[in-house]
């Protein structure tokens, strides 16, 4: 049975490498990688089906809608039509489906539509991503990517924005840290994740201190 997991598993990996070969540097398999290792890292703390956290980790941004003009019905439906050709149990494969459809933040706001400890961990893992040191990286890599400003003091973030509005926010990506990123820590599902994100946290709230002295040409130490 193990066996039999883990070649669905490396058939999943090849998937999604060859899928996201030309996706943009914070949405790529790099991040899958990182997302499948810490929810396996936190799948060992809990009670939990192990393959659906894998495969949900492996699967959760196959077609991010972020890259699809903002339709957040092509990932589920691909993560269902790759799990049916490999035979995969039909429970697992909803389980899975319903994983990809719900992990996003999408603002923030809304009530979940699906509760399971696969997806908990699944989304503090990707989560997870999304602060600390990677999780700037990250940010300013999509900012470039979609030719945003770094910070524009004039333009305020948008809080508690609907999915509609964080869809098509355009704002400066300094403003992302206060939208979603430093909302997060308080966002996570599991005691690991907690835990983990706290210190990416600090972090974050340290870089932020650096980034306004620099930017107002403070100096950051005495001369």
């Amino acid at each position: 049975m193990r066996d039999q997991q883990d070649i669905l598993i490396n058939d999943t990996i090849i998937y999604v490498k060859n899928e996201l070969k030309n996706a943009e540097g914070g949405h790529d398999w790099w991040h899958i990688l990182r997302v499948w290792n810490t929810s396996k890292h936190i799948a060992d703390q809990e009670n939990c089906c192990r393959l659906v956290v894998e495969l949900g980790a492996l699967l959760h941004d196959i077609a991010d809608s972020k890259f699809h003009n903002g339709d957040d019905t092509i990932g589920p439906e691909k993560t269902r039509q790759f799990l049916q050709v490999k035979d995969v149990e039909t429970s697992v494969i909803d389980h899975v489906v319903k994983i990809v459809e719900n992990i996003s933040f999408k603002g923030g706001n809304l009530p979940r539509k699906f509760t399971s400890i696969e997806l908990d961990i699944v989304q503090d893992a990707d989560r997870l991503d999304a602060i600390g040191a990677i999780g700037i990286a990250r940010a300013f890599n999509y900012g470039g990517f979609k030719n945003r400003e770094i910070h524009n003091p004039g333009i305020q973030p948008k809080i508690n924005m609907t999915p509609e509005e964080y869809k098509s926010n355009k704002g400066p990506t300094i403003n992302h840290f206060y939208e979603k990123l430093l909302t997060l820590r308080e966002r996570m599902n599991t005691k690991t994740g907690k835990f983990l994100a706290d210190e990416r946290h600090r972090f974050m709230e340290l870089y932020l201190e650096q980034f306004y002295r620099e930017w107002s040409g403070k100096p950051s130490r005495k001369t």
